[in-house]
């Protein structure tokens, strides 16, 4: 029977094989998580079991070598993608630091191992060092999952990373080199210019060439493939220079990260398919390299095994911890610098394999069986103590934030409704809102589309539906929430206004007037009884090109706008918005109002890239216009009749705006008028003009009453 069974082993189906990978992808954390080991452990282990040094399942066919080698590829590619840029230009010289002592410490203890108790050679030792010096990310998507990828500590270890992949990369080349072209001053002159030329073409071209795609082409599907090319196209100019493809995965992930926001549906469907897919299957076919049988075989492939993983893991060990003591960081980022470079993957084995490749003499090779079967024993070892450190110190930050003193405003009642009528706009406008939400408080947004009561009702209708269906699409591949509803009404601002209220509410984005045959007016056909009906803010948006290919966001604030209740909410959302596009932000107004923008940012988003330029009148605002280019967001912030901050010279903003910004992204707001006081009580809602005056009169003083800095000059 045992035969008859074994007849039908290894699998060669391809179907079969992605049948049965699926299966390890599906239980692997379930029964790892029951036995509180690291998932991506299990698929490891998997891979073993399954492999034809285990039970010889399946057989390890080219799918495992096409999606194994992009897995890696997207582990690094993420890693790239999902760095705070900010944090890695204030961090750059730590983590050249920590690079450079992850790759010597490592280097040199493995270099001496080699010499003098394994007795190898230099070259078959330097590539030992090499492989020890550097190492593979494979714990990444724990923290990922966990969500601290911009954890300081996170940063240093993927930057450090790299540069020791880089420098074992260098030294790897030139051992291939010397064995192969000889090496000497021409092969070395060669290679940097190839890598200059490599490094400078990534640079200048595929930022121009993905804003010029994104613009013209807003379809999910073809996005995702256009990244995704760019991502291979990448690795395999990496490796033509003489590098392993890894790097430049990494790369494009650095140079893509501004055009790929973290909320967004893109990056959301960017990690759905690398954690479905291609993550798992190359940790199943790492699993499936791996000869645990020769373990039992005894010999001096023990001792081998021993050696490289005590050596492998002590110098990246002291690596961790000597940077963490030098750079005076806390011990937790010593752990989980430690947790996350201490594995040896797919990148050690692709090192053992071009010294396999060498030869010394007719049938003799740089590297011995005995080592590369240790590497192959390690790569197993290693990735396991990695993972498991990771998962338990990742655990540890994320219960060490939850007992700190949480920032967060409970109270907020952030719930956005977003009016749509037109569907070239409408999945615009949904982007604008999520990227303006708090995504710490996981609300839903409210997509909202009136309809008129006359004799097409119900076709549009059927038309208002289909169109809220598409928005929920967009809001689902972001894991937003959304509430739809298609109401009739005889005054679409009325409509809008009802809802407003039945949903609770707290703002609206709308798209501005752009379609000329609705009304020949500058706010388009009922913008004005909205806004002048409705004392909650209201921002109007105008967009020509994709959020996402903004480079700057250009702010006009006018005088006394701090003293008005929706003073923090704008900001707020602006400064989410700039967050989370990774872009600049520029405000300019007058020096006291920019003196508590600046205190605000500082304090709520230091990281944010701002600046804050005077603008002595508003009149000066038209001036803006030669500063804006097509790829600035220009918002202005403005006021309603009868309050701080209004001012005559508002009344000429549709006028400037179609005279200096006609073309520009534009982003109109219409701040809350009426809200908390300082001292937390609350003002009921005037129901007159005259009252309403009153009330900001009194709104005004006692906010300056109020005011904790009376060091600043209002």
């Amino acid at each position: 029977m045992f035969l008859d069974i074994a007849y039908y082993f290894p699998i060669t189906d391809p179907t079969a094989i992605f049948f049965v990978v699926l299966c390890i992808i599906l239980f692997a954390p379930i029964i790892m998580g029951k036995l509180r080991i690291p998932h991506i452990v299990g698929m490891v282990l998997a891979g073993v079991l399954i492999g034809q040094y285990g039970l010889n399942i399946l057989q390890r066919d080219d799918s495992f070598e096409l999606f194994g080698q992009v897995g890696i590829y997207y582990i690094m590619f993420l890693a790239g993608l999902e760095m705070d840029l900010e944090n890695l230009k204030k961090n750059m010289w730590r983590m050249v630091v920590f690079g450079l002592t992850t790759f010597a410490i490592p280097f040199i203890i493995t270099f001496f191992l080699g010499t003098t108790t394994l007795h190898y050679g230099i070259a078959a030792s330097l590539i030992l060092g090499c492989i020890m010096s550097s190492n593979t990310l494979v714990a990444y998507p724990i923290v990922g999952r966990y969500g601290l990828q911009r954890h300081s500590s996170v940063v240093l270890s993927v930057g450090g990373t790299m540069v020791a992949l880089f420098m074992a990369l260098v030294v790897l080349a030139s051992i291939a080199g010397s064995y192969q072209h000889g090496g000497g001053a021409l092969f070395w002159l060669w290679f940097i210019v190839k890598l200059a030329l490599y490094v400078v073409g990534m640079v200048m071209l595929v930022p121009r060439l993905t804003r010029w795609f994104l613009r013209r082409y807003s379809d999910a599907v073809m996005q995702f493939i256009f990244i995704l090319a760019e991502l291979t196209l990448s690795a395999f100019l990496s490796e033509l220079v003489g590098l392993e493809g890894i790097f430049g995965a990494f790369l494009s992930g650095i140079i893509l990260n501004r055009y790929i926001p973290r909320l967004s549906p893109l990056m959301n469907r960017i990690e759905f398919i690398g954690n479905a897919l291609f993550i798992p299957y190359f940790l199943i076919g790492v699993g499936m390299l791996i000869n645990v049988r020769i373990l039992f075989e005894g010999g001096a492939i023990i001792w081998v095994v021993l050696l490289f993983v005590l050596v492998g893991t002590f110098g990246k060990g002291i690596a961790a911890y000597v940077t963490c003591i030098s750079l005076r960081l806390p011990l937790t980022s010593g752990h989980m610098m430690f947790g996350l470079t201490s594995a040896h993957a797919a990148g050690a084995i692709a090192m053992v394999m071009v010294g396999r490749r060498l030869e010394t003499s007719p049938g003799e090779f740089l590297v011995s069986d005995d080592m590369l079967n240790g590497v192959v024993i390690m790569v197993l070892f290693t990735c396991i103590i990695s993972t498991i450190i990771t998962e338990r110190i990742s655990k540890r930050l994320i219960l060490a934030a939850k007992a700190q003193p949480q920032k967060l405003d409970q109270t907020d009642d952030e719930k956005i409704l977003i009016p749509v009528k037109y569907r070239d706009v409408a999945d615009k406008l949904i982007n604008t809102a999520i990227l303006m939400r708090n995504a710490k408080l996981n609300r839903g947004m409210v997509a909202l589309n009136v309809v008129y009561d006359d004799e097409k009702r119900q076709q549009n209708q059927v038309a208002g539906r289909e169109l809220l269906d598409m928005l929920v699409g967009i809001a689902n591949a972001s894991d937003v929430r959304m509430q739809t509803q298609v109401r009739v009404a005889a005054n679409i601002a009325n409509g809008i206004k009802h809802a407003f209220k039945e949903f609770d509410a707290s703002e609206i984005v709308m798209g501005m007037h752009i379609h000329k045959e609705v009304s020949p007016k500058f706010w388009g056909e009922f913008a004005q009884s909205l806004y002048n009906g409705l004392d909650r803010q209201i921002i109007f948006v105008r967009l020509k090109q994709p959020l996402n290919t903004l480079r700057r966001i250009q702010v006009a604030v006018p005088s006394r706008s701090e003293f008005e209740p929706g003073f923090h909410r704008w900001l707020e959302r602006l400064e989410r918005l700039a967050d989370n596009l990774e872009c600049r932000i520029d405000f300019h107004g007058r020096e006291n109002t920019l003196q508590l923008i600046e205190h605000y940012t500082k304090h709520q988003h230091p990281n944010l890239r701002a600046r804050y330029v005077p603008m002595p009148h508003w009149n000066k605002m038209p001036q803006l216009a030669s500063n804006i280019n097509s790829d600035h967001l220009f918002v202005v912030v403005t006021a309603r009749k009868g309050t701080m901050s209004y001012k005559t010279a508002l009344e000429r903003l549709p006028d400037e705006i179609e005279q200096h910004f006609s073309g520009k992204n534009l982003m109109i707001v219409f701040p809350d008028q009426y809200g908390e006081r300082m001292d937390g009580m609350t003002f009921a809602e005037p129901q007159h003009q005259e009252e309403k005056s009153a009330y900001q009169t009194i709104h005004y003083w006692l906010r300056n009453l109020f005011r904790k800095d009376k060091s600043t000059n209002i």
